[in-house]
């Protein structure tokens, strides 16, 4: 049965309560018992399998309580935009790379087919297009399928040919020494690397590797709400696999540019603006500018210099759908560099009203200053 089907505790026969610890000396136990290169039951690959998909899921704590909670169709749900999961620490490659030689892990399958390698794409874009979404196209290079020979490597009109060394299998049989005794262990052919089959006649165009570096051009939509460093996977769109494997991803890392107003805080915006000391004084409606246009905002009479006020809702909309963030405009006012006569005494009368002393700054003559003269 498989491991989705079957409880992950009686898998490894621990309790739910059982300790990191003891899942791991569990899990050691089992995968010595059941290898398929130790054990010649029929079923030792499909219960090597069960083992593996339980020890992964119980010796990571967030995949555990996740599994606790929804059971083994919650393990892997995304938690958070651009996340990554990990799996728990196995011993698995350790126990068998010091019994046969070699690791569990890799990127080559049975089949020895490969994975494409991922790729990154760096991608400069205005806060404009961060906070309300766009459309990019951009060009990268990647390695596709050779068209001449259809990614099989062969010179077009030929075959490969049965390999020699492991006749067709892909995986040849060894011998070794060990601790416990004598082991017969099976690794994948060196010859032909896993495939079954050489190639003579290799193609000329890729020079029998089955792929051929391209230039491939693509528009990407931009969701609403991306920050600097975010990356965004397009899967699929990586390097295409070897013999058969499956493309690799194509990696999509964000970076904003500085804007000449806004000032970015997570979802929030912060912009500077100036007003007059009569409007500030006085009260009044200004214009404000908001990410996609303007808006009204209403300054109370009185208003004092580096006051801040909040416009809900106007900020940066949250990359994982969760509500928008504010913009906070922060009031200056703005104290004039140059008055006519006439400004600078209405100013005066209005000091005096209040009580304070301005002193005058005519241009009167030196003499007159000195000699005390109207």
């Amino acid at each position: 049965m498989a491991a989705k089907q079957r409880d992950y505790y009686e898998v490894l026969g621990v309790s739910r309560d059982a300790a990191g610890p003891d899942i791991k000396r569990a899990y050691r136990k089992l995968a010595m018992q059941y290898h398929p290169d130790v054990c010649k039951d029929a079923d030792a690959a499909d219960k090597i399998k069960d083992i593996n998909t339980a020890y992964e899921v119980l010796s990571d704590e967030a995949k555990r309580s996740r599994y606790d909670r929804f059971g083994a169709e919650g393990v892997n749900q995304p938690e958070g935009y651009g996340g990554f999961s990990g799996g728990g620490d196995s011993p698995f490659g350790d126990i068998f790379e010091t019994i046969f030689g070699q690791g569990m892990g890799g990127r080559t399958s049975r089949d020895g087919s490969i994975r494409g390698d991922d790729l990154r794409y760096d991608i400069e874009i205005t806060l404009e297009e961060a906070a309300l979404g766009a459309e990019k196209a951009i060009k990268f290079n990647r390695m596709e399928s050779c068209d001449a020979c259809g990614g099989n490597g062969a010179k077009p009109g030929t075959d490969a040919a049965l390999c020699p060394q492991c006749q067709g299998q892909g995986q040849v049989t060894f011998i070794q020494e060990t601790l416990i005794g004598r082991m017969t262990g099976r690794q994948t052919c060196p010859r032909c690397r896993g495939v079954g089959r050489v190639i003579s006649s290799p193609c000329v165009a890729c020079n029998g590797g089955g792929r051929r570096r391209k230039e491939r051009e693509r528009s990407v939509k931009i969701p609403a709400g991306v920050d600097t460093g975010m990356k965004m996977p397009l899967r699929g769109e990586g390097d295409a696999g070897e013999r058969g494997g499956q493309a690799g991803d194509l990696y999509i890392v964000f970076r904003v540019k500085d804007h000449e107003l806004f000032e970015r805080r997570d979802n929030d915006l912060i912009v500077e603006m100036q007003v007059s000391f009569a409007v500030a004084a006085l009260g009044g409606t200004i214009q404000v500018p908001i990410i996609n246009g303007v808006e009204d905002l209403r300054i109370p009479e009185g208003t004092q210099s580096g006051h801040t006020f909040t416009l809900r809702g106007k900020g940066v909309p949250d990359v994982n759908g969760r509500g928008k963030g504010d913009e906070h405009v922060i009031l200056n006012v703005a104290v004039p560099k140059k008055l006519t006569p006439e400004q600078k005494e209405l100013l005066r009368q209005f000091s005096e009203s209040l009580g304070e002393n301005v002193p005058e700054h005519e241009n009167k003559s030196i003499f007159k200053r000195f000699f005390g003269s109207n």
